[in-house]
């Protein structure tokens, strides 16, 4: 039988947060964003769940070819745009939107001689990673206007601190606006997740929404059930052995874990190498037969271990939530130093994606 791990994916949950994601864009066009795998939900999964989204954005080729043999005909965006002359070709075969963020890509598509290529201005309005400066922007589309065979879309910027716990961040979302100046008012695609939510000043024709898609408040502060988000993924594993530990013995790489009590020690088949970090403090919270039980030493490679002695139900073959509707991601991540994001995308391909809906 298969390694007894999976990561349950719950369609019906990604569709209802479109839906919550779509309300809150009160009429503009809403892109979903689907990289890193559909944010470890699976690109296909994206296909079927986000079929009323306008259309998908992402940062590969490969990724649009992937959708578009699942029978995507919407848009496609790529975010970071192209990567050199090579992609204009299967920009043009695919229909694929690119943003234009750097002089040389404009140089690029001029001597493409491009027949039909959608491009999106990057405008760097403070967040300093893509883009053009503010001033300088209207001249980059005016260059990109003027290469037959180019459509220029519209202006993009990108979101420093759009949480609503960055109220006294060194760069908020009022300042990037300013720096936008005439340019937020034009067609634009502005407001990223943390934007669409908690910032309804920010205008544009455009939206991208991204993590709250899968369930996740973008913003630690802020729980998922508080926006009417319901996590679409569940990592679960079952229990493969239980051990008997007596006080003053430790469990685990490093002996981190020193039991102060008679303990019952179970094993669950999930490691590092599934995803779930390695840096995971004692005390992080399972979910295993209706109740939490805390992680007890240090991760493995392909095991983890959590102590069970008050949970006399926990047995061989229990189930164990790792993280999903009864333990948030953003939790966990908190725990050990990163956000929500960066654990649902590093989830291993050796987790098999399971569907629910």
């Amino acid at each position: 039988m298969p390694r007894p791990i999976s990561a349950e994916i719950d369609l019906e949950a990604l569709r209802h947060n479109l839906g919550v994601m779509r309300s809150k864009a009160a009429g503009r066009a809403l892109w979903a964003v689907v990289k890193a795998n559909a944010y470890g939900h699976g690109l296909d999964n994206a296909v079927t769940a986000f079929a009323d989204a306008d259309g998908l954005a992402t940062i590969d080729l490969c990724d649009a070819e992937i959708v578009r043999r699942c029978g995507w005909q919407k848009r496609i965006l790529l975010l970071e745009g192209f990567f050199d002359a090579a992609d204009i070709e299967p920009l043009q075969t695919l229909k694929v939107e690119t943003v234009v963020h750097s002089p040389w890509q404009i140089a690029i598509l001029r001597a493409a001689k491009p027949k039909d290529v959608r491009v999106h201005v990057k405008v760097n309005s403070g967040m300093n990673r893509l883009g053009f400066r503010p001033a300088e922007a209207p001249a980059a589309a005016a260059q990109l206007a003027a290469i037959p065979g180019v459509r220029v879309m519209d202006y993009v910027t990108h979101f420093a601190n759009a949480e609503q716990s960055a109220v006294h961040a060194p760069v908020t979302v009022a300042d990037q606006l300013a720096a936008m100046g005439g340019l937020a008012r034009e067609q634009a695609c502005l407001a990223n997740t943390g934007a669409i939510l908690f910032h309804p000043e920010v205008q544009g024709q455009a939206v991208r929404a991204g993590v709250a898609l899968y369930g996740v408040s973008p913003d630690e502060a802020v729980t998922s059930e508080a926006l009417s988000l319901i996590p679409a993924m569940t990592l679960g594993a079952e229990i493969i052995a239980l051990q008997q530990v007596r006080p003053g013995e430790s469990v685990g790489y490093g002996s981190r874990w020193t039991a102060q009590r008679p303990s019952r020690i179970a094993v669950v088949a999930c490691g590092y190498a599934d995803g779930y970090p390695r840096s995971m403090p004692d005390g992080a919270p399972v979910w295993v037969e209706g109740s939490q039980a805390p992680l007890a030493g240090a991760v493995s490679m392909d095991m983890l271990t959590i102590d069970v002695t008050d949970i006399p139900e926990a047995d061989v073959g229990s189930k164990v939530e790792l993280w999903g509707r009864h333990i948030a991601v953003n939790d966990l991540a908190r725990r050990c130093g990163t956000i929500g994001y960066e654990l649902l995308c590093a989830l291993a391909r050796r987790v098999p994606l399971v569907l629910k809906g």
